[in-house]
């Protein structure tokens, strides 16, 4: 077989590989049912919220969440912030008992999201084991991890307590889906032009088709194949898990960078199922930055190249079926092979290129006998991304169907950021850097460029 077979055998077998995942999770996905909802009173609630500089957002966070959810304990971590965030969560929790503040500083401080869990975890075990709590009460605890412009739907407490959820004694952990609470925003960039505002509507609409259709739809195979994976936005877990998930390390969180998917390893590695909610949501903001997004997806892909380290306890492990193993594999190796099709693609369409230069006829010969070819790149190239908008229409937000054809175009363009993301993460390990970069909410980015601008 010589180098041009190889190059075509291998875009093949890749290809094979993506339609077939895709048909696995849009087919459970639209045939996906409702699920019931239980009884909150049930359990005991602590709302985790990790915060670095959110005095643009945590007030009005923790507003909702005490307005909304009056018997659900929110426990703020201040991760050394140096806006006044903690002044912030101070101020609240000495008129709140059901408001707590975790204040962490220099230098424990600013190491990671999974850091600043840990330290409400271990502040709210410290509490529980002085009053002799414990054993089976720690079934009934559920921590929820938020992010601090985080807003729970109103029945997403039911929704976690009932059958499928927490109210089966043998799951560990549910994450509900996402959406974007801007995705309606006319003007999510403060203080820009036309043209910067269409950009940005663009990019938040992307992003919540994206979380409410491609990411929800692999939830729901994860779901039979038993391995559905947290996020760190809408994370409910038990008390107990946790504990389970520490006992190897110490503490539950680890320092991934992916640190809400390493959680979920070790919950799943200790026993415990995790299941996926989609009929409740959190909402957050979506990035109208392309800069900004290139940063979080470059750290989300970076934390699941140091995930990939739990495939051989996965894969020995008596807890994860078979599919849950192989779906986890396929997950983590990922950023690999989107690696390697950034080197693939473009060296398969230069082979051609080159190949019909030199064929009888030249390349407009080539051409001219090739048409099969757009046809073939439309069915397997842009279809499978253009769906997700037709199944958001239809099924998540009712618009116009000429607007799924507009967005299948868009979204199919949007899914390309995932190769730069996947270079710079590579970047990023080969050259030994792991810091947990924020990504600035639109709030404190909008201050900043007015600040800039006067």
């Amino acid at each position: 077989m010589n180098p041009l077979e190889i190059l075509f055998s291998l875009s093949f077998v890749f290809l094979v590989m993506f339609l077939t995942y895709t048909t696995l999770i849009v087919v459970p996905f639209a045939r996906r049912r409702r699920a019931q909802g239980g009884d909150p009173r049930v359990f005991e609630w602590h709302a985790f919220i990790p915060c670095r500089d959110e005095a643009a957002v945590i007030a009005d966070t923790i507003a909702r969440m005490r307005e909304r959810f009056p018997d659900v304990h929110v426990w703020v971590i201040d991760d050394a912030s140096t806006d006044g965030t903690g002044d912030i969560v101070s101020a609240v929790a000495a008129r709140d008992s059901f408001v707590h503040a975790v204040i962490r500083r220099l230098p424990d401080a600013r190491t990671g999201k999974g850091a600043a869990l840990n330290a409400a975890y271990a502040q709210l075990t410290h509490g529980r084991a002085s009053r002799g709590e414990g054993g089976v009460e720690d079934d009934r605890t559920i921590v929820i991890v938020l992010d601090a412009d985080g807003s729970l739907a109103p029945n997403a407490l039911r929704q976690a307590s009932g059958p499928t959820a927490f109210g089966s004694a043998d799951v560990g952990a549910v994450q509900v889906a996402v959406r974007m609470s801007n995705r309606d925003d006319p003007a999510p960039l403060a203080g820009r032009g036309r043209l910067a505002q269409t950009w940005a509507r663009y990019l938040v609409r992307m992003q919540d088709i994206e979380f409410r259709t491609t990411i929800a739809a692999m939830q729901v195979l994860r779901m039979r194949t038993v391995s559905v994976g947290l996020g760190g936005n809408g994370q409910f877990t038990r008390l107990s898990a946790l504990r389970a998930a520490s006992s190897a390390q110490g503490e539950p969180w680890g320092d991934a960078l992916l640190e809400d998917y390493e959680v979920g390893l070790r919950i799943m590695l200790a026993g415990y199922r995790t299941v996926y909610a989609h009929d409740t949501w959190v909402s957050q903001e979506a990035l109208p930055s392309a800069r900004r997004l290139l940063t979080q997806r470059t750290r989300w892909c970076q934390g699941g190249l140091q995930c990939a380290r739990y495939l051989p306890r996965i894969y020995s492990s008596r807890n994860f079926t078979n599919a849950g193993a192989l779906e986890a594999a396929y997950f983590l190796a990922i950023p690999y092979i989107q690696l390697a099709g950034s080197v693939l693609w473009p060296s398969v369409a230069a082979a051609m290129l080159v190949s019909g230069a030199f064929a009888p006829g030249g390349l407009l010969g080539w051409i001219s006998s090739s048409t099969w070819i757009l046809p073939l790149w439309v069915l397997t190239g842009i279809l499978p991304f253009s769906l997700w908008p037709v199944v958001y229409v239809l099924r998540e937000e009712r618009h116009p169907l000429w607007c799924a054809a507009v967005w299948g175009l868009g979204y199919w363009l949007y899914m390309y950021q995932s190769y730069i993301c996947v270079i710079r993460a590579f970047g990023r390990m080969l050259t030994g850097r792991r810091g947990w970069t924020k990504t600035r909410r639109n709030a404190e980015a909008g201050r900043l460029l007015l600040a800039v601008e006067s």
